[in-house]
């Protein structure tokens, strides 16, 4: 389990809440790394290059999935539904890069429930801020059933909000999951090729083999699942925003 421990760099963990740790600095190269894709973006060639047709394809389709999901207003919620995106995508393919080969040890900061668990907060905060900004205590609609009986609605109310009240937790737990789990079972694996060499066996041989060759399959499982979070992340974010724009 020591993959997923945050470490202070350049010494021992204080009681300070200000400490440079493993964790900020993948965070940072995640950011720069971003940046720099980003950049690629701003050029406005008429005849773009690989790297602004890279850059103009996510962005297009990070904007279906605001429009799709919330219609013509969802370009005002695109930047932070692009930004959980991006971030999440790099600091999940970020993590999965082989980059122990040239001695620096790789960090997944998604697989801390404090980073995706904040970032659903945000998602959260903003349905609530877009709900109440747009329909005040009429908001509170969305709890109700629509068109259901009275007695129905009473039952149905405090289901819906408790509901509701999970999503924030649902969000920032699939990503957190994803990561943990597929790390984990890496490292079991790859605990399994080490073992079986050290057997000096034709059957210890083999497994090694088998071992290594899911390891592989596994890798590029891997950056498909990183992908696939961080659109699931976007999307339901997408659709969060939706209830609170148009309510039923």
């Amino acid at each position: 389990m020591h993959q997923f421990e945050i470490v202070a760099l350049g010494g021992e963990m204080s009681a300070s809440p200000f400490v440079f740790t493993n964790s900020a600095m993948w965070m940072m190269i995640a950011l720069a790394v971003i940046l720099v894709f980003m950049w690629g973006g701003l050029k406005r060639a008429v005849v773009p290059g690989r790297w602004q047709a890279a850059v103009e394809v996510l962005t297009d389709f990070v904007g279906d999935i605001t429009r799709s999901s919330i219609g013509p207003e969802g370009r005002k919620y695109l930047p932070w539904v692009f930004t959980s995106f991006i971030f999440i995508l790099a600091a999940n393919w970020l993590g999965s890069m082989p980059f122990a080969v040239f001695g620096l040890k790789p960090f997944t900061v998604t697989s801390h429930f404090t980073i995706t668990g904040v970032m659903s907060l945000i998602s959260f905060a903003i349905v609530l801020g877009v709900g109440f900004w747009k329909h005040g205590l009429h908001f509170l609609s969305l709890f109700v059933p629509k068109g259901a009986p009275l007695p129905l609605q009473v039952f149905m109310a405090p289901i819906e909000f408790i509901s509701f009240m999970v999503r924030p937790f649902s969000l920032g737990l699939r990503p957190f999951v994803a990561m943990f789990a597929g790390h984990i079972l890496l490292k079991v694996f790859g605990y399994f090729v080490v073992q079986g060499l050290m057997a000096e066996s034709a059957a210890g041989g083999i497994v090694a083999l088998l071992c290594f060759l899911f390891i592989v399959f596994m890798s590029g499982l891997e950056l498909l699942v990183g992908a696939i979070q961080a659109y699931v992340f976007a999307l339901l974010t997408a659709i969060y925003i939706n209830d609170a724009v148009h309510l039923h």
